[in-house]
């Protein structure tokens, strides 16, 4: 199988859906003439042309809408916000029509759009080109949204997503678009939305992330072992709406103990979801407080910052050593 980093495999998955249907067109900011800011529409315009290759506006909200209409009349279009901090701009058009058609119309009418975008920090960017929003789409609904969290998982969620009847929101972190490889099959997998991935099996505390934090969460959890003995299991959502409630509550039942761990602002973030879905199906379960490592709710530190704003393993192993040490403390 071929090795090949986040960005080439997003690639890869564009290439190979507008090759197998010719309903799917790609448009957005740069994305055609100079291939996108990342280089992650490399190619598409010199092989599949100008009426699939669209270059547009610097207007997002027309970017969404176009993609809407596009929809309905039966294309599959995949439309990118060239920094998850602008997409904002179209809110309305996703909120108010894309994630609406199917209620107002009793399933007559789907919306099958993909909305890219690269998302989160990492990469010493302003703050509206690192944010970290994607609560406020799990509080949308009719939205699905998928978060990949290497190149395999993130080529075949990308099919996915693209086959969907209803609007996805996939957010890639850029922060991992180029940080490591992985083997890609050569033949196209497709992974159901909702479905979340066990990394690592263990019986000590569950880990529970997403995206580029999982890198953190990896690296917390060969320290607890080298240091503590104490074995992670982890837990990489991949998708947060739908949300794979299942694997997370088995998962804390057979722990007792869990962090959550996201960039994204604290208040109302993914995490505070999830403690309330294990505080209603395994509280009895648990042995301590669920934990979160999260970012912090202040606008995005620029770039001196964005090391002390970030979850890192040093923070996410303080989360496990305190939570592991509660019920001694407490007896």
């Amino acid at each position: 199988m071929p090795e090949m980093n986040m960005a080439k495999a997003i690639n890869l998955a564009l290439h190979e859906a507008m090759a197998n249907d010719e309903r799917v067109v790609v448009l957005g900011e740069d994305i055609g003439v100079d291939e996108g800011v990342f280089r992650v529409t490399e190619g598409l315009l010199a092989k599949y042309g100008a009426k699939r290759v669209i270059d547009t506006p610097l207007a997002e909200s027309a970017i969404i809408g176009t993609s809407i209409g596009m929809a309905i009349y039966g294309l599959r279009p995949v439309c990118e916000m060239q920094f998850a901090g602008f997409d904002f701009f179209g809110y309305h058009q996703l909120d108010s029509h894309a994630a609406r058609y199917r209620y107002r119309t009793r399933g007559r009418i789907t919306v099958p759009l993909v909305m890219r975008a690269p998302y989160g920090g990492g990469i010493r960017a302003p703050e509206h080109h690192s944010e970290s929003k994607e609560a406020i789409y799990m509080q949308t609904p009719g939205l699905k949204i998928v978060i990949p969290s290497g190149p395999r998982n993130a080529r075949s969620l990308l099919h996915a997503a693209i086959a969907d009847p209803d609007p996805v929101i996939y957010y890639e972190p850029k922060a991992i678009y180029r940080l490591f490889k992985e083997e890609v099959p050569e033949k196209i997998e497709i992974l159901p939305l909702g479905q979340a991935r066990v990394v690592r099996e263990g019986k000590d505390i569950s880990l529970i992330s997403y995206g580029a934090s999982l890198q953190a969460v990896l690296g917390a959890a060969e320290i607890l072992h080298e240091e503590d003995s104490i074995n992670c299991e982890i837990i990489d959502l991949l998708s947060l709406s739908p949300l794979d409630s299942n694997t997370i509550i088995n998962s804390v039942k057979k722990t007792s103990r869990a962090v959550v761990v996201h960039e994204g602002p604290r208040t109302c973030g993914v995490a505070a979801e999830i403690i309330a879905q294990i505080n209603e199906q395994a509280l009895l379960y648990l042995e301590a407080p669920v934990a979160r490592v999260t970012g912090y709710d202040i606008p995005f530190p620029y770039f001196s910052k964005e090391q002390y704003y970030l979850p890192d393993a040093g923070k996410v192993v303080m989360a496990c050593r305190s939570i592991l040490n509660f019920a001694g403390e407490n007896h």
